[in-house]
């Protein structure tokens, strides 16, 4: 049996920087259909060669504890809690974005409640007992059941009272919105994220601390070890709560408000950005927008926010009704899933501004018309022109990071600004950290995951905001009839400014954890022997390295965070395995295709 409870993803990551050109033309999309899902690969790098075989992710039952009934163990204040036995169940190690498995797997019996009961088993009793805590998700198939299993086993542990979302829904950024403003003491958030939902596909669960962000290493490890020796849950026996009305409903001391899940996260976004401003933009005759939510959670945010207070075409937004199916797609904003996005912004008379968000609506993607702006370059011009166009940076940002995984183009702003830089393992608790020191205010992943310290998650509309504000800011002045400013015209003036970088990310999914592991042994003793000066082809090795991370707000270490080959140009590849569901996306590469650069 693999060594690990889901199958592994390899992710191959390559980036190489150049100097900035006169030259320039669009930049052009690979099209979809030169990817299909990976069988059996063999990948060579020079004189490096391996192979990843494929094989079928599996699962393992849940113990059954039928045969042990439950038992009274409080009634405070008119609620019955009880006591129902348990046994462990192998695999339910947290990831980097929580626990995530099939939904069958969900469905099996105490699976979902044996991770909750560990969770609150994980947490000091002053971090919940008597608390507030926010319960959401992005909408998939099995959240309804998952949040009255959730709040049951809240009540039956001493929480005091659970905020969520109507339905059930409220995306991943809102939940860390809802945290801070109401002063929460965390936060549940199921989703599976950017994977496909509905009864044959994914379903996720994590915890946001405090702060908003995602619960540290130091949480998520004595969780997964209570649910290894967790022999019992607490749960409240109360009625299943109405969840599609707004208002308060009270079982003796436990409370649960069901409440609006974009008013808060409206009121946020009103604060960081200039509305009037992207208003303007949004209302002129010569300037179109596209926005589409993929049948996600954004579905729900997308009129509030870019119709009803923007002032966008109702029209602007596509597949804007979230469902538990995600409408059989893919919800995954990038050029092969969001490929009717893409067709639209390619055709000839596609609009001037194209935006998609994700499952839980965390990720994005930014299009201008017949463009592509790659997420490491996005991170990096939002970055360049926030103290500009965004109200919330006129003081300028305190600091940028980025994932190590992602391009260098956020460095070369940071090194022209003079701003501090951090480059982080992949993960956003990592960012958060850095923001609740007061030493990070923008940052980014190369997985199409942007954000800033508004709050301590990525945030999929904040992204898209951000972007409609540089472009009002540069339009600002133009009357009808004068040329605007696009988005491709400010790509090319970054790219002619700070450099331009390229990158390319390949993901073998479902690969047999076993081989995956040996195969990246292998690379970590090939680095131990590589010397700076050893020549790959054309390319001159700097250093090779398993990459390492020292918080510097408390010290802790994360090691073993991806292998690394680093050439003298800056040039880099990288090889990191993930125990996520997979994905594949294709972005530019030099080489790869026949492409005009600039």
């Amino acid at each position: 049996m693999a060594s690990c409870c889901n199958s592994l993803r390899l992710e191959v990551f390559f980036s190489s920087a150049f100097k900035s050109s006169k030259r320039s033309s669009n930049a052009i999309p690979i099209p979809s259909s030169s990817f299909s899902h990976l069988g059996n690969h063999r990948f060579a790098l020079q004189s490096i060669s391996f192979s990843v075989p494929r094989s079928p992710s599996f699962t393992i039952k849940a113990s059954s504890s039928s045969s042990s009934p439950s038992t009274t163990i409080a009634e405070p204040e008119g609620i019955k809690i009880t006591s129902v036995p348990t046994k462990p169940i192998e695999g339910q190690k947290t990831g980097t974005s929580g626990l995530r498995k099939k939904v069958k797997v969900f469905m099996e019996e105490n699976y979902l409640s044996n991770w909750i009961q560990s969770l609150f088993n994980s947490l000091p009793p002053e971090d919940y007992k008597n608390g507030v805590l926010v319960l959401g998700g992005d909408g998939r198939y099995f959240n309804r059941e998952a949040s009255q299993i959730i709040i049951k086993i809240a009540a039956g542990n001493g929480v005091g009272k659970i905020l969520v979302g109507r339905e059930g829904i409220m995306s991943t950024p809102a939940v860390s919105a809802v945290i801070r403003k109401r002063k929460a003491n965390g936060g549940f958030i199921m989703s599976a994220s950017h994977n496909p939902g509905g009864p044959e596909y994914d379903w996720g669960i994590k915890f946001n601390y405090n702060s908003g962000q995602p619960a540290p290493e130091s949480i998520t490890d004595k969780i997964y070890g209570n649910t290894l020796s967790i022999s019992e849950i607490k749960m409240a026996e109360i009625p299943d709560v109405d969840l599609s009305r707004l208002g308060v409903t009270k079982y003796g001391n436990f409370t649960v408000e069901v409440i609006d899940p974009v008013s808060d996260y409206l009121e946020l976004m009103e604060s960081v950005f200039d509305f009037q401003m992207i208003k303007n933009l949004l209302s002129r005759s010569d300037f179109s927008f596209a926005f589409d939510a993929m049948h996600a959670v954004t579905g729900a945010y997308a009129k509030p926010i870019f119709v009803d207070k923007l002032g966008a075409r109702p029209d602007s937004i596509s597949n804007g009704v979230p469902l538990e199916d995600f409408g059989h797609g893919h919800p995954d904003p990038n050029l092969t899933y969001a490929k009717d996005l893409v067709d639209t912004m390619y055709s000839e008379n596609g609009p001037d501004f194209g935006a998609a968000s994700d499952g839980d609506g965390d990720r994005n993607m930014i299009l201008g018309k017949k463009f592509f702006v790659t997420p490491s370059d996005s991170v990096a011009i939002i970055a360049a022109n926030a103290q500009a166009g965004i109200p919330y940076f006129r003081g300028g940002p305190k600091g940028l990071a980025r994932s190590m995984p992602t391009s260098g183009a956020l460095d070369r702003v940071a090194e022209k600004l003079g701003l501090t830089f951090f480059e982080v393992p992949t993960g956003w608790k990592f960012f958060g950290n850095l923001m609740d020191a007061g030493k990070l205010s923008i940052c980014g992943e190369e997985s199409f995951g942007t954000g800033s310290d508004h709050i301590r998650e990525k945030d999929g509309i904040w992204a898209v905001l951000a972007w409609l504000s540089i472009i009002a800011y540069r339009n600002k002045d133009k009357k009808p009839g004068e040329k605007l400013v696009s988005i491709s015209d400010v790509v090319k003036e970054h790219w002619a400014t700070y450099g331009r970088n390229f990158f390319s990310r390949y993901d073998y999914e479902e690969c047999e954890s076993e081989g995956a592991n040996k195969m990246i042994e292998y690379l970590r003793e090939l680095i131990s022997k590589s010397k700076a000066g050893e020549k790959y082809g054309n390319y001159v090795l700097q250093f090779a390295d398993d990459f390492s991370y020292t918080d510097p707000v408390d010290g802790s270490v994360a090691s073993k965070q991806g292998v690394r080959f680093v050439f003298t140009d800056g040039s880099r590849i990288i090889f990191r395995l993930s125990v996520r569901s997979g994905f594949l996306f294709p972005v530019i590469f030099k080489g790869l295709y026949s492409l005009p650069l600039f």
